[in-house]
């Protein structure tokens, strides 16, 4: 079983973390909980120790000895990783010197696990010289890892940075971190993905379509933040949310793709064309929406470009290219005559006629393959999973 540390520190921000921690304790995850002093003040060690179904632990159980070996040290060991949420000025200054004058921070001298930061704090205390300069020296460690904050109003009233990440957010990189034990073994990568659906209209109303969210390739975008590269993602219309740290591309037809694709082509190290590209499109496009009547019987329809094939074409060594083949029935044998016919470094073919599986769904699956005969099954998770598991299975690409 997983087990999350989670160190809630004073600021009004400690109310989103019972979101967090809750989540967490649903999905299977054990979760203890430390609050500072000040934290104390915005919730209550009972609030946690409710939603995490473990003791809720303070200062107070500190400096007690109750426990059979020091408190700090045992949660130190046991912890996978160490979320810090809220993570206010004071608490990232003692982080930054390495002090230990608090359950929380000898905790964190007690770890070895990876850490997450999520500060929140003031727009003026966030850009405060000082701040910023504990900010980056704690990077130094690369043990810790960030998420946020971002900017919006805050409890101030105040309309800029400092906003803590949303509890979506935490609990991705949580389980990112889970999986990848802290490494960022893609930094100093960029990563190009394309996601969505695209659109070919007939009219400014009708379109060509298909059920693709996007999904996929935001999960593929956050996997690869999470693991340090440095992320841009061309989508077509999408639903959910893009991570903060992301570059966007935003674009509607595969023309319109293609194009943005082939902008950003050659700086990028990995290419994941994770799109759901149309095929055709209406031969003629009327600029003013057809009425009813005008319709036609039967569509006269044309060939879009083919993106994958022309990347593939364009590939220099240095660069890998990953495709996509949504099927379903047999899905490896036009996914393998996919990767061979469009020069692909490695494909996942994934069932779009299996149940919680492809288009729309929170949850995917797929069998990765490889232009060197490698094959891997992933077996039914959350896209976020098996982005990381694509990208572990791109790794070992000779």
């Amino acid at each position: 079983m997983a087990k999350v540390l989670i160190g809630i520190g004073g600021g009004i921000a400690a109310y989103k973390v019972c979101e967090v921690v809750s989540a967490l304790a649903k999905l299977g995850v054990e979760v203890k909980v430390i609050l500072t002093a000040a934290a104390c003040e915005f919730i209550t060690p009972l609030t946690l120790a409710t939603l995490s179904r473990n003791p809720a632990f303070t200062d107070r159980d500190f400096w007690q000895a109750k426990h059979g070996r020091p408190l700090h040290i045992e949660l130190g060991e046991w912890a996978n990783v160490f979320v810090i949420a809220p993570l206010t000025a004071n608490s990232l200054a003692k982080l930054a010197h390495g002090f230990a004058d608090n359950l929380l921070t000898n905790t964190v001298l007690a770890s070895t696990c990876p850490i997450l930061l999520a500060p929140a704090m003031n727009t003026d205390m966030w850009e405060q010289l000082t701040v910023q300069r504990n900010w980056q020296q704690v990077f130094a460690d690369p043990r810790y890892h960030s998420v946020g904050p971002g900017a919006g109003v805050l409890a101030c009233d105040r309309i800029g940075s400092g906003r803590m990440a949303e509890p979506s957010e935490i609990i991705a990189h949580i389980k990112s971190l889970l999986h990848t034990k802290g490494k960022k073994d893609l930094t100093g990568k960029r990563v190009l993905i394309s996601a969505g659906g695209t659109r070919e209209f007939l009219d400014p109303v009708r379109f060509i379509g298909n059920p693709s969210t996007g999904k996929m390739g935001l999960a593929l975008a956050t996997a690869a933040l999470h693991r340090g590269a440095s992320v841009t993602l061309v989508h077509a219309p999408i639903n959910g949310e893009i991570p903060l740290g992301v570059k966007t591309v935003g674009v509607m037809s595969a023309a319109e793709m293609q194009k943005a694709m082939l902008e950003h082509f050659s700086s990028a190290d990995l290419i994941i064309m994770s799109a759901a590209v149309a095929d055709v499109k209406p031969a003629n496009y009327a600029r003013e929406k057809l009425p009813k009547k005008a319709l036609p019987s039967s569509l006269d329809l044309a060939f879009v470009p083919d993106i994958v094939a022309e990347l593939g074409n364009l590939k220099q060594p240095h660069q890998k290219l990953v495709g996509f083949a949504a099927q379903t029935g047999d899905i490896v044998t036009p996914a393998l005559e996919k990767l061979q016919r469009k020069k692909l470094d490695a494909i996942a073919a994934n069932p779009i006629d299996k149940l919680n599986s492809g288009f729309a769904s929170e949850n995917n699956q797929a069998i990765l393959l490889d232009s060197q005969g490698r094959q891997v099954e992933i077996p039914p998770c959350s896209k976020l999973e098996m982005a990381h598991l694509l990208y572990d299975f791109v790794q070992e690409l000779g």
